[in-house]
């Protein structure tokens, strides 16, 4: 689940004296009142597991719980045929999380009191009470080694999407590196964006799954959104070494061939985690995103033609993961990432085009600008001078402190700095990221019939030169408290 879609410009710090010291002590009541936790609900109920078994923190895996997931959601043991899923449930579990956050974002351009005036820039903020999505998860098994993943899911105006929908062949011919699915499904990143432990705009994502250059119009090389696909991946039996390949629709998720109907994408990771003794078990790999997207459409009335995308263009995201454990309660979590789009991307090209007969970006985007002018790469089109491909290095730093199965303090640094923009005499920095995100989450219970927690989180993000009037720093912030349930 996602709490929100994408970024939001900045926001301003709370200034919450009082209501920190309620919070504070709210925590030291519910502690008082702490329960035995088990696991989640939708496979807890079939094996009778506590959570503390799969997860660091609810909905973060551990290593077992990743081991369970590679293995089909299976167990592989007489227990995880169907016929022992308890017939009193229906092995369904739906999530959403009320909330109270404060969001302020800097410099939104606002129009003049004066008629035809200039407009200016001015931080808005605003709080109150809010809801995340909801979403319905379902999973298992349909036979042995036959398993299952259907997850409807909806933002927080009830507008329903399929965020999941797959199956997938466990151990063919008995061998665990074997396994195939197919369908829409989270990429296998060892840093999954899909049990993200944090739910602000900015920090309920990883920005470094979802950047794009200013003006750049690849929407296809989102890591963090379910894609459309097969996929082949395999481990030993240990769960020590592990490995994916998956061949995409390059869509982004989105059903109906919408873009070029010859334009894929692969996604390939593999692991190794090794044994450090008193510290505990390591993990290191990498992976690697490459694919090409269509650049020209064909227009009816001018409006695009589903479907109709020529011209493919490349893209790449390739880094390094790494999970860190020191000891049983602190872990530091590691991901960088290279990212490169050919220069037609970076001149406004890929996505459906605004003005399908426009060959827009003949004289490059304005830089300074947030304003994406999307483009179509008609025939006879040619780039500005110069044009290059934009690149960009990126790291992710995430450590926990696990204090108890039922309490996690969590933090998050994300910087992002192009190494190259696309259009000559753009300043350097222009469109670099930093975000910092700091948050706990308390769970008072969480049993085979249903889990809570209290969340508690602040980010601050910072872009460089994006502000649509001035071309100077936004500065966005977010406060939020909410109680995140499932059942």
């Amino acid at each position: 689940m996602r709490m929100w879609a994408q970024s939001h410009p900045c926001q301003k710090p709370l200034r919450t004296t009082s209501v920190l010291a309620a919070a504070f002590a709210l925590v030291f009541l519910i502690v008082g009142f702490t329960q035995s936790a088990s696991a989640l609900p939708a496979f807890a109920r079939k094996y009778g597991l506590r959570c503390s078994a799969c997860h660091e923190s609810w909905p973060m895996l551990n290593y077992f719980g990743q081991k369970f997931k590679d293995n089909g959601y299976q167990l592989m043991n007489d227990r995880d045929a169907p016929i022992w899923q308890n017939p009193g449930y229906w092995p369904v579990t739906f999530r959403i999380t009320p909330i109270w956050h404060r969001y302020s974002v800097g410099k939104v351009p606002i129009d003049s009191f004066v008629s035809g005036g200039p407009q200016t820039e001015q931080r808005v903020t605003s709080s109150g009470f809010d809801l995340s999505g909801l979403d319905f998860h379902t999973g298992g098994t349909l036979e042995k080694n036959v398993s299952f993943y259907v997850l409807p899911s909806s933002n927080n105006a009830a507008s329903f999407h399929f965020e999941t929908v797959m199956a997938r062949l466990d151990n063919i011919l008995g061998s665990p590196w074997f396994n195939v699915k197919m369908g829409k499904f989270e990429l296998d990143n060892l840093l999954s964006e899909k049990r993200i432990l944090t739910l602000t705009a900015n920090g309920g994502i990883y920005q470094l799954y979802h950047f794009l250059p200013q003006g750049d119009a690849n929407i296809f090389g989102q890591i963090g959104d379910n894609q459309l696909g097969v996929e082949v991946m395999g481990h030993s039996y240990n769960d020590r070494t592990r490995y994916s390949a998956a061949l995409l629709s390059t869509n982004n998720g989105q059903v109906g061939l919408p873009y070029g109907s010859q334009s894929y994408t692969g996604f390939f990771t593999a692991s190794q985690a090794f044994d450090a003794g008193k510290l505990g078990v390591q993990r290191l790999g990498f992976y690697a995103m490459l694919g090409q997207a269509a650049t020209t459409y064909l227009t009816n009335g001018g409006n695009v033609v589903p479907g109709s995308g020529t011209n493919n263009k490349g893209f790449s995201r390739e880094g390094f993961v790494g999970q860190f454990y020191f000891g049983q309660h602190f872990d530091v979590q590691v991901v960088t990432q290279h990212g490169s789009d050919n220069a037609w991307f970076g001149q406004g090209y890929g996505d459906f085009p605004d003005n399908p007969g426009a060959m827009c970006n003949a004289a490059g985007p304005t830089p300074g600008s947030t304003v994406q002018q999307l483009c179509n790469n008609a025939p006879g089109t040619q780039l500005i001078q110069g044009a290059r491909n934009p690149t960009w290095n990126g790291v992710l730093i995430e450590p926990h402190y696990v204090y108890s199965p039922q309490l996690i303090f969590l933090a998050r640094y994300e910087t992002i700095r192009m190494s190259q923009q696309s259009t000559p005499g753009t300043r350097s920095d222009f469109g670099n990221v930093d975000t910092y995100t700091v948050g706990y989450r308390y769970n008072p219970f969480m049993t085979s019939r249903a889990g809570f927690a209290w969340h508690n989180e602040f980010n601050l993000f910072h872009q460089v030169g994006t502000s649509a009037l001035s071309g100077t720093n936004i500065n966005t912030s977010e406060v939020l408290t909410g109680f995140d349930f499932d059942f």
